[in-house]
């Protein structure tokens, strides 16, 4: 009965064979980069309705409202829509474009090797392409990075993006089917192309940021309690300190959600995280997440644990997420 209302509710309920297939191919292939890829369509859309706005004058809080409401329009009511008109024809199609889209909406499989071609490169002593791979990981200076500072921003960017690219997309999706993880891209991807916190974006990036804040709350908390779990089942890491440090230590970065699964990162791997960061030419933190006593982050056995880590993380969450459906 249960499954019957939320069959009703839900114009395209989640599907536990489908996720569960998605995150499989994400995980053996990755997330290729190709032009018609959803989301550089949905940033493609975004781009077009940003520039509409603002020549109508609409470059404040009711522009970015009504960019929110254009982009759900298109590709969540839209791409909703017209996967139904397809279904009640071809089936079978309609399955297979939302298998497409489940698996290009993850970012879980891309992101770990990246990271790994990071760790490739510093392997190979070759600081240069370490430095330029991190570059498309963290908007930092780069110029100033060693080894030690490559290793633990790729170590950053894989338990934050943990969050982001895996197990919000998995939340909403569980909750909501794929409307709700269109919904939940949408609002990453306006995060990240406009919620910056500048004069040109303070107040048109505003809906944006918030909505993406409101979000990625509920999977950020969640994140930390799957990490420790994670952490508490793998040799070298520790559970105790990745619940400790992620809720005493989340706050340390900025925003409400982001620092809940990098502290639990740098707990369950007992080495701190962050440090000293250079942007623009000027010293903008030297904050450490993770306990004093630890260790930083800087060898090649910390990125392995971490991707160790991470993967189990995706895994439970996963998991957790087909079981749920």
């Amino acid at each position: 009965m249960a499954r019957k209302v939320a069959a009703t509710l839900i114009p395209i309920p989640g599907s536990p064979t489908i996720l569960a297939l998605a995150v499989i191919v994400d995980a053996a292939i990755g997330d290729p980069s190709y032009r018609a890829h959803p989301v550089r369509l949905i940033g493609g859309t975004l781009t077009l309705t940003e520039r509409a706005l603002r020549r109508a004058g609409l470059d404040g809080y009711a522009g970015g409202i009504l960019l929110f409401l254009v982009l759900a329009a298109i590709w969540v009511i839209g791409v909703t829509a017209m996967l139904i008109t397809i279904g009640a024809m071809f089936p079978a199609v309609t399955w297979v474009l939302q298998l497409f889209l489940v698996y290009s909406l993850l970012a879980l499989g891309d992101l770990m090797r990246h990271v790994w071609r990071v760790e490739q490169a510093l392997m190979r002593d070759d600081i240069s392409a370490a430095r330029q791979a991190i570059s498309q990981l963290v908007g930092r200076d780069i110029e100033r990075m060693d080894a030690g500072a490559c290793r633990r921003a790729a170590i950053e960017s894989l338990s934050e993006n943990l969050t982001d690219g895996f197990t919000s997309p998995l939340f909403w999706y569980v909750i909501a089917g794929l409307p709700g993880l269109l919904l939940f891209k949408v609002v990453s991807t306006m995060d990240s192309m406009v919620g910056y916190r500048t004069p040109r974006y303070l107040r048109f990036g505003w809906c944006g940021a918030r909505l993406d804040d409101v979000m990625t709350y509920v999977p950020a908390r969640l994140t930390w309690l799957l990490l420790a779990a994670a952490a508490a089942a793998l040799p070298r890491c520790s559970g105790r300190k990745a619940l400790a440090i992620g809720f005493a230590q989340h706050a340390v970065l900025p925003g409400p959600n982001a620092g809940w699964s990098e502290a639990a990162a740098a707990g369950a791997l007992e080495r701190r995280l962050v440090g000293p960061i250079w942007l623009d030419g000027r010293l903008v933190t030297e904050t450490w997440l993770g306990e004093a006593d630890d260790p930083p982050a800087e060898s090649h056995d910390d990125v392995v644990r971490a991707m160790t880590l991470v993967g189990a993380t995706g895994l439970i969450a996963a998991v957790l997420s087909c079981a749920a459906l």
